[in-house]
């Protein structure tokens, strides 16, 4: 079965307050996007990449893999006014039946080669497959100005890439609704799929701050023989 990621790239950079879109900033001496296409194309280099870009930024991208040599091959698709839409789009661009679909954030370039073997993995086995990473601090409910203590132990942080059969995909994004969604795990769990979870690693951030940017250029320091799309734990 042949596997295909769609990555997200629609950042316009407010959060980072800088001009240009998160996904195209540099870290690790090239933008981040091209980092997070690198993971999954040193991971298996058959594996069918689509980039969802907002159409303002297409040419931009172009020009810019012109002016690294990027020569990673992969698809471009202009994006919707929403992430869900955006996905749809991409998932537009696939023909065959089925497929194992990842959906990953173009803003984290360190998605280790294991969490990317082992989404295809459970997904071929189970239809579903996301990664998680526990939480380290204490956590507490805050509900109509007032707040109590919740047990960390039952919570995970979610991570990408979600992966998933295409032909559950293409069940989920013929719904409606889709614009209520904040990722594709939920969109397939109300379905009646049941999202079957594992273990990310701790690196795979989503880099949408300038705290973020810290971290990641700290973690590409910490490990000089690697660079961002490296990180294989």
């Amino acid at each position: 079965m042949n596997r295909y990621v769609i990555i997200v790239a629609g950042g316009s950079g407010t959060r980072m307050g800088n001009q240009t879109p998160k996904q195209f900033l540099t870290v690790g001496g090239k933008p981040l996007l091209m980092h997070t296409i690198a993971a999954f194309s040193g991971f298996d280099p058959d594996i069918k990449i689509i980039i969802v870009l907002p159409e303002i930024h297409i040419a931009f991208w172009k020009d810019l893999c012109k002016a690294y040599a990027f020569k990673i091959t992969h698809q471009i698709v202009a994006g919707g006014a929403f992430r869900g839409e955006s996905v749809s789009n991409g998932l537009g661009l696939i023909t065959e039946e089925d497929a194992l679909v990842a959906i990953h954030d173009g803003v984290r370039p360190f998605a280790s080669h294991k969490t990317i073997e082992t989404a295809y993995k459970l997904a071929l086995a189970s239809g579903t497959a996301v990664p998680v990473c526990e939480i380290n601090d204490s956590v507490r409910i805050v509900e109509n100005g007032v707040n109590r203590p919740f047990d960390r132990s039952s919570i995970r942080c979610i991570q990408t890439p979600q992966c998933f059969r295409l032909s559950i995909l293409r069940k989920a994004y013929k719904l409606l609704n889709i614009k209520d969604f904040t990722d594709d795990a939920s969109l397939v769990e109300s379905l009646g799929y049941t999202i079957k979870l594992f273990e990310g690693n701790p690196e795979n951030i989503k880099i949408t701050t300038p705290f973020d940017l810290i971290i990641a250029e700290a973690l590409i320091k910490a490990n000089p023989k690697k660079t961002p799309d490296q990180f294989t734990g």
